[in-house]
């Protein structure tokens, strides 16, 4: 019961979160306080998302028996037994939203209304076109808030949030397009917005959305005030550029993006792509402070 209860609580997905830390990373300055309350932050984010994962597999449940992927979770396969489900979410919110306000009154306000939208998503917004992707975005965007609210941040640029606004709804946009096409003429019984998408209407949003987070991503290298003088962030463009053709490659032409977390880990090119921007970003941050 208890490994059906992980699983169920999709620790694979808990690096998403990785995004509390894009404060930290972007404004140049990583000593260990800063670690330790931003690991706090990822912790905490990891509970809270879990829990909202469990009630969104409870309301989802007879959809997901009927889709090919979603019908092995323990919930829908009937591994895990939906009263655990719903007390164990219950203690995780119930003791996670007050820890959140201890660790900083900034944080828990953001996550407290991180639980709330994704509750209200799971239960309604989830089903309404174009409002679904806009809110997963607006999740990713709040971990990069929520980031930042337990550290003082003297050199974060509002670029990196118009870029997180734009990368995750480039992913989820093509989450959708997987989606339509593996369900096909089921899709409506899974996700009632889903009969309101086509495949032509989704290629148009990750065109426009390409475009822009490339034009938002290559400004935010040579015009963010937190960044050297010298220019030297552009010399990530070409990574980034070649990282999302990668995941517009996986996408379109071998049929992915299901699993965007799975996605990455397991494609060799794509991982080192990330790897690689990791890299370069964090040098040219980073070389001037330690010179």
């Amino acid at each position: 019961m208890l490994r059906a209860l992980l699983r169920a609580m999709r620790p694979k997905q808990w690096s998403k979160n990785v995004f509390v830390f894009v404060g930290m990373f972007f404004d140049g300055h990583i000593y260990l306080g800063r670690i330790l309350a931003t690991m706090a932050a990822f912790g905490l984010f990891c509970l809270l998302s879990s829990a909202v994962y469990l009630i969104n597999d409870l309301s989802d449940l007879e959809r997901d028996r009927l889709h090919p992927k979603k019908r092995h979770r323990p919930l829908a396969s009937g591994a895990l037994s939906p009263r655990v489900a719903w007390v164990a979410a219950l203690i995780i919110l119930g003791g996670g939203l007050p820890v959140s306000f201890l660790l900083s009154p900034g944080f828990g306000g953001v996550a407290l209304f991180y639980v709330a939208l994704m509750l209200a998503y799971t239960f309604y917004l989830k089903h309404v076109v174009i409002i679904d992707v806009m809110v997963v975005a607006t999740g990713f965007v709040l971990r990069v808030l929520a980031g930042i609210t337990v550290i003082t941040v003297t050199r974060f640029s509002p670029w990196l949030f118009v870029c997180t606004t734009l990368l995750s709804l480039f992913i989820a946009i093509n989450k959708r397009r997987h989606e339509l096409l593996l369900l096909a003429e089921e899709a409506n019984n899974h996700r009632t917005s889903l009969q309101e998408y086509t495949e032509s209407f989704l290629d148009h949003m990750t065109s426009l959305v390409t475009a822009t987070l490339l034009t938002a991503y290559s400004f935010y290298t040579f015009s963010a005030p937190n960044l050297p003088t010298n220019h030297a962030m552009m010399l990530t463009i070409p990574i980034a550029l070649y990282g999302v053709f990668r995941y517009l490659y996986l996408v379109h032409a071998k049929g992915l993006g299901g699993d965007p977390e799975e996605l990455v880990m397991e494609d060799k090119p794509l991982l080192l792509a990330l790897v690689l921007w990791v890299l370069t970003a964090g040098l040219v941050i980073y070389w001037p402070v330690l010179l």
